[in-house]
């Protein structure tokens, strides 16, 4: 691609200061940054970083709660072809101790906290994963650093398909993965998102959402795009949400049922002035106190399917409003198909993997060369998740693939057949194996957790689950338990195999 293609997320910044010279870019307590206050900030703080050695596909870790510090490391890391990642700050020493182990960051910048510090000694000196990294402590340290390094922007040649954000992504294989997201995949995914959700010039929008998960990063982001105004918070505290809404006028913040249920509450006595936010409608309470927003992403509620590996948002509910699939249609810059296991479409109606490609797809995972391979095989990005295109075009999310059951010369998916339990009123809980079968090879088998005073019997359950679903799918054999044994959510299949028999899965 020739420069005059050319679009990273530091030039995004370098054309907000000429732009929008009075506009602010950043709120975060004391601190307001403009446009060119940002630039120059992340220009020095991209200096600092190349000083410490940090050039193009270096890691530079961020450890800590919200901070308008996370989009300046980004941003410098932008600058200098470098990736930068937030990570959890939640987890425990052990698992930040991987995360530094598996990123091997040449910078990390942190904030005090006994599991840090743990995790730094787990990690560094003789012998330790990270021993060489610098660390820069976030506050008054922090801010020596900037400031002490020159202001002129680095003169790095930056790719638009180089990678410059790592999120971490929910370990189902045990561990997590740090998924890659491109300057243009970003750019990308923040262009479809301000067409869905309908952002306008003056856009503010309030980070009260962890800035290492997508869903908060992706509008932090889509509000840089625009040249809008990212508002921060260390996290969720409801009361301080609705004083920084009213504070300042934010149109958008990262809230769902629990979090809007607290912002009523805080608010009854608070009376704080929220019309400035226009968001989804929730309840009669919270309609009253905010403006109810009808651009397609909030009068879907929110809908549609995602995950980090594509940005974000892969489908919108708001561009399928009305019809059969409750994910909607694709984002503009992405395409979708729905494959079997040998990777060949399904026909509309036949539950497949979702597999998608297009602009904001990531570039594969951080030192995962087999996994990022077969994620990408056959020019598809497969996202390990099991969908069904419906006759309207609309798409249907249906749950994680994980394993695939092979009953005779049919595929069945665990959380296709789950997700038909679950609706029978008498399940609180289900989970489906694959049993060895001289005749089929795999038969399934479901195990259920009745809900309290529920009684309904093994034959019910099993024509309950044909008159959902294919009936080459339905449980051949049933058993009840107190419980689902769990990791994570979902459900622990290794145990529920031992505990109930299960095996003869393709490719063991």
């Amino acid at each position: 691609m020739g420069e005059v293609h050319r679009l990273t997320l530091g030039d995004v910044l370098g054309e907000h200061r000429r732009s929008r010279p009075l506009g602010i870019a950043c709120v975060d307590g004391d601190v307001r940054l403009t446009y060119p206050d940002l630039d120059e900030r992340v220009n020095r703080l991209a200096n600092a970083l190349a000083a410490d050695g940090v050039g193009a596909g270096d890691r530079v870790l961020w450890l800590g709660q919200n901070s308008f510090r996370v989009l300046e490391l980004l941003l410098a890391a932008a600058r200098l072809g470098a990736i930068c990642c937030p990570a959890n700050w939640r987890q425990s020493a052990d698992e930040l101790a991987f995360v530094l182990g598996d990123l091997t960051p040449r910078v990390v910048v942190w904030a005090d906290s006994e599991e840090v510090r743990k995790a730094r000694e787990m990690t560094g000196g003789d012998g330790g994963a990270a021993p060489d990294a610098r660390w820069v402590r976030s506050g008054d340290e922090y801010e020596s650093y900037v400031e002490a390094a020159p202001a002129g922007e680095p003169a790095a040649e930056v790719a638009v398909d180089a990678p410059v954000l790592a999120l971490y992504t929910a370990a189902f294989d045990g561990r997590p993965n740090a998924a890659l997201l491109s300057h243009a995949a970003l750019i990308a995914h923040s262009m479809s998102l301000l067409h869905i959700r309908q952002m306008e010039n003056g856009f503010t929008f309030l980070n009260c959402g962890p800035l290492f998960h997508v869903g908060t990063m992706m509008f932090c982001l889509a509000t840089l795009q625009l040249g809008g105004t990212n508002v921060f918070t260390p996290a969720f505290e409801a009361e301080e949400v609705c004083r920084l809404i009213e504070a300042e006028k934010c149109t958008q913040a990262f809230l769902f049922g629990p979090m809007i249920d607290g912002l009523v509450q805080a608010n009854q006595s608070a009376n704080h002035d929220l019309s400035s936010l226009r968001f989804v409608s929730h309840s009669p309470e919270w309609d009253a106190m905010i403006t109810v927003d009808d651009s397609p992403w909030c009068a879907a509620k929110m809908g549609g399917y995602g995950q980090t590996e594509v940005g974000g948002m892969l489908t919108f509910l708001g561009l399928g409003l009305g019809g059969a699939g409750h994910a909607g249609r694709p984002s503009p810059l992405t395409h979708v198909r729905i494959l079997d296991a040998d990777d060949a479409e399904m026909p509309a109606g036949e539950v497949g993997e979702i597999c998608a490609r297009g602009q904001s797809v990531f570039s594969g995972y951080w030192a995962r060369p087999e996994l990022s391979a077969a994620k990408s095989a056959g020019g598809w990005h497969h996202t390990g998740d099991l969908g069904r295109r419906e006759a309207d075009g609309t798409i249907t999310f249906i749950g994680p693939r994980l394993r695939m059951i092979k009953s005779a010369a049919e595929n069945v998916y665990p959380a296709e057949v789950e997700r038909a339990l679950k609706t029978h009123p008498a399940i609180a809980d289900a989970a489906v194996i694959g049993v060895p079968d001289e005749r089929f090879g795999q038969t399934v088998k479901a195990i259920v957790r009745l809900a309290d005073d529920a009684d309904v019997g093994a034959d019910e359950i099993v024509e309950h689950v044909r008159s959902q679903i294919a009936s080459y799918k339905r449980p051949r054999h049933v058993e009840f338990a107190e419980s689902i044994p769990k990791k994570g959510h979902l459900p622990d299949y290794d145990v529920l195999d031992e505990r109930y028999g299960g095996g003869a899965y393709p490719g063991t």
